[in-house]
């Protein structure tokens, strides 16, 4: 009689269900993985759609062609919508359950609005491509209507730009979008001046990059500042709308928002009712398991996994993607020699983020790195991390004719402008994309 073959359930397809995917093609069972997008998306490279130096194209791939070549992987565009552990199902939006012998949830995170997320609308993160098209569509039009408008409060309206969250997003948008202005006003604009753009970061904590060394928080905030940038720290935001955001009691007209200040881990821990950590994320043992729940893992920013030092690993792109190789690697030798899952082991290969054109810093735990070097590294790695050779390619040479040329050539604005959907509770699913 023939031997079942286990089935794989696979919840995610970015950095750490791609990985561990890839890490179990051709091994002795069924790899399903779930998506509710029909891309794989290299998100830390977002704020470059967004400010129009990239197209969506660029740094997104469809997840079947990363997969193709392997035939005991299929990739199915469902939503997930709960786990049922004891009957060991998958249940999905406008679909039968899914069964599986061993579930990995690799399903990311979300920005946190910390209680408002009607915010949303009003200031999306950088999550999605919808999103960064959705903020390269504000920023180019209140270009294009601030050159149009001969009211100089309108004008000054129009062109100031607020970043909320002074994270790595934060900082490299905020250095993105004060580029891009002072470069593309004097040569494409008649009425407008490079005098008139107003960009702000604004922070609530003390300092910029708190997850780094303070000697690169303060060049990161000095370069900034010297480029144009207002930072403003210690200063929460209190509302805001389409067209204004207040703090410290002051209201201030703008003609964008862009959200960078906080994430929170997927509802995957509301599926399986497991109390969480900070940041929606839920507990796993070393070995990635849920403990309670035998033969589900989870990873990447869905799971806080202790580190050596008792502290969960950061939410970072390097984290998932070790993760998800180790487990992949992992569960092939599970099913076919019987050996348990290891303990993970996170080898830190440096955190990291661009402030600006031959600027950026880098954190190697011991050792630092700041200015051009650290910028031609931060280059270095983003391409490396892409996820075939043919976008690495793409953005290079996009990128040294940018750096040569300083001209951007994805500034389009689309007659019927994309939205942003409300949220109406966390882990709830915007429609799919079609690109």
């Amino acid at each position: 009689m023939m031997r079942k073959r286990p089935r794989i359930v696979i919840v995610g397809g970015g950095f750490g269900g791609i990985a561990c995917a890839r890490q179990l093609g051709g091994a002795d069972a069924d790899v399903l993985l779930l998506d509710r997008r029909n891309h794989s998306l290299f998100t830390p490279l977002l704020y470059q759609v967004a400010t129009a130096a990239l197209s969506p194209s660029d740094i997104a791939e469809p997840i079947r062609k990363a997969l193709g070549r392997w035939k005991n992987i299929r990739v199915q565009m469902a939503e997930v919508t709960g786990v049922d552990s004891a009957a060991r199902e998958v249940t999905v939006k406008d679909g039968a359950p899914i069964s599986y012998d061993y579930l990995v949830l690799a399903t990311g995170s979300d920005y946190d609005y910390f209680g408002h997320d009607d915010w949303r609308t009003h200031a999306p993160g950088l999550k999605t491509v919808n999103e960064a098209r959705v903020i390269r569509q504000r920023l180019l039009l209140s270009y294009e209507q601030a050159e149009a408008t001969d009211d100089p409060d309108l004008r000054r309206a129009l062109l100031t730009h607020v970043v909320v969250g002074g994270g790595p997003t934060g900082v490299e948008m905020a250095g993105a979008m004060v580029e891009l202005g002072r470069h593309m006003i004097p040569r494409d604009f008649r009425n407008i001046r490079p005098a008139d753009l107003r960009v702000m970061l604004i922070e609530a904590g003390p300092r910029l990059l708190s997850a780094f060394p303070e000697e690169l928080s303060d060049y990161a905030r000095d370069y900034l500042v010297r480029h144009g940038v207002e930072v403003v720290t210690n200063t929460p935001v209190e509302a805001m709308t389409d067209s204004s955001v207040t703090m410290g009691g002051e209201t201030i007209q703008v003609g964008s928002v862009v959200w960078g200040a906080g994430v929170r881990g997927s509802p995957a821990a509301q599926w399986l009712g497991v109390q969480t950590h900070r940041g929606n994320r839920m507990p796993v043992a070393r070995d990635m398991t849920v403990e309670g729940y035998p033969g589900i893992y989870a990873l990447g920013d869905t799971a806080a996994m202790p580190a050596d030092d008792g502290k969960p690993l950061p939410a970072l792109a390097q984290v998932a993607k070790q993760q998800g190789e180790h487990l992949g690697r992992a569960l092939r030798a599970l099913i076919e020699r019987g050996e348990p899952v290891p303990a993970f082991t996170f080898r830190n290969r440096g955190n990291t983020a661009v402030v600006g054109r031959n600027a950026a810093v880098f954190d190697f735990g011991k050792r630092r790195m700041k200015g051009r070097l650290a910028w031609y590294l931060w280059a270095l790695v983003h391409v490396y991390l892409l996820i075939n050779a043919e976008k690495r390619v793409l953005v290079t040479i996009q990128w040294v004719w940018r750096y040569l040329t300083r001209q951007r050539g994805a500034r389009l604005i689309d007659e019927t402008p994309p939205q942003v959907p409300a949220a109406t509770s966390p882990g709830v699913a915007p429609k799919p994309e079609v690109h």
